[in-house]
């Protein structure tokens, strides 16, 4: 048996599913001659239970066997592959093809009714099932009958061999794990959704006064009645005030601009804090019981890169890319320039930067979130998205981090195996 599936590019890693998944399970198998086979999965849940299920052949002629498994249990599954010679299917077969012939009639039927005596003689049947075998046998060998397809292709037979096969030369593969998390990690309707539109109010003086959490409270119940999960909220943090974008990326923002919300960071706070025009983290952990009232979860933005105003250039300058001429490094995407954002040198300080981000994420679960869309991930190191989601999903593993604007179809592979449960690219 090889190629089992699920499985992942780099064995490093253990698939994943989420709750309620319909998970294909698949594994290729062959032996040599025309003898049939059979492939078993044996699967055993978190809490233990074990069950056995019956794989199909694909009939794509590459020898591919599937069977489809809802899993309803959250936790680390096991399971493997079980390979082995189905003594009936043979028999059935050959003795189909050979009556009809009219070629070894009566050595067929004997051979069918040994394999039912076999099979009574297995004392984990049923007890009605037992008795109907041995009753079969006999009829193969009192009959040599006028009619042996009937009893041949009897369906009682099949059932009976189908559910429990008359196996022999069992090949038994390794275990493997299965992750199977929260629905919420593999499927969800999510809501993009700016407080500060919700509730906002034109000034006198033609500025725009932001609405709060408070006042976007007020929409959750409208967005759960059309059937949404999830309410994402781009960043919620401080906006920089130098190189201020104004509309259109322009860099001539109006006194009433409110700036890009991913530039983040300014004398109010950063990553850890809330923009004072939205309210309070008092008020965000209101917005937080709000929507759950309403069934719906908040998840929140993960952009870790910084406005030249943020608390970390000052304190931590080596965490940025400094240029010959003494400036930092702006954020870039040719043509595209972005003068309000600092990207994140992890190559200079990673341990430093590994302790905030963590800290950072455990803020805000502290405050009732549980998914983080990540943004831009492709543009930061696989090892540290492998790290913290492992670090955090140990801790909390309901948690679940979306990837955000995947680059490469490689990267996306590689991303999804590092522990991203979602993506939206």
């Amino acid at each position: 048996m090889v190629r089992p599936r699920p499985d992942t590019p780099d064995e490093r890693y253990s698939p994943s599913a989420f709750h309620g998944e319909a998970v294909a399970f698949g594994v290729t198998a062959f032996r040599e001659g025309h003898d049939r086979i059979g492939v078993h999965l044996r699967l055993t849940s978190p809490s233990g239970d074990e069950s056995l299920h019956r794989l199909e052949p694909a009939g794509d002629g590459f020898d591919r066997w599937w069977t489809d498994v809802v899993l309803l249990e959250e936790g680390i599954w096991t399971f493997h592959f079980e390979s082995f010679a189905d003594d009936f299917a043979t028999w059935h077969h050959a003795a189909h093809v050979k009556v009809l012939a009219g070629v070894d009639v009566p050595l067929m039927l004997e051979m069918g009714a040994l394999l039912c005596e076999r099979g009574a003689a297995e004392r984990d049947r049923p007890a009605a099932e037992r008795r109907m075998l041995t009753e079969i046998a006999e009829q193969f060998r009192a009959d040599a009958g006028t009619e042996p397809l009937s009893l041949i292709d009897d369906p009682r037979l099949e059932a009976a061999f189908t559910a429990r096969p008359l196996q022999s030369l069992v090949t038994v593969g390794r275990d493997r794990e299965l992750l199977v998390e929260r629905e919420r990690a593999g499927v969800g309707a999510w809501y993009e959704f700016f407080p500060r539109s919700e509730g906002a109010k034109l000034r006198k003086d033609g500025t725009v006064k932001s609405g709060t959490f408070r006042t976007a409270s007020k929409r959750l119940p409208a967005v759960a009645g059309m059937g949404f999960d999830v309410v994402y909220l781009p960043p919620i943090h401080p906006i920089g005030r130098t190189n201020r974008k104004g509309p259109n990326n322009s860099l001539t923002p109006g006194p009433g601009d409110p700036g890009s919300p991913w530039a983040i960071g300014a004398a109010e706070g950063g990553h850890d804090a809330v923009h004072p025009d939205l309210g309070t983290l008092a008020d965000f952990r209101a917005f937080v019981r709000a929507a759950a009232a309403e069934g719906l979860e908040v998840a929140l933005d993960l952009a870790l890169q910084a406005s030249p105003d943020h608390p970390w250039v000052t304190s931590h300058p080596e965490w940025f890319t400094t240029l010959p001429d003494g400036s930092i490094a702006y954020a870039e995407n040719p043509p595209k320039k972005y003068q309000d954002i600092y990207p994140i040198n992890f190559d200079n300080d990673p341990e430093g930067i590994r302790t905030e981000v963590l800290r950072i994420v455990r803020h805000w679960i502290a405050q009732g979130v549980r998914i983080f869309r990540v943004d831009n991930p492709h543009t930061k190191p696989l090892q540290f998205w492998e790290w913290l989601i492992r670090t955090v999903n140990d801790e909390h593993p309901g948690v679940v981090f979306l990837a955000e604007a995947y680059a490469r179809a490689d990267n996306q592979d590689r991303n999804s195996v590092a522990g991203f449960q979602n993506s939206d690219g």
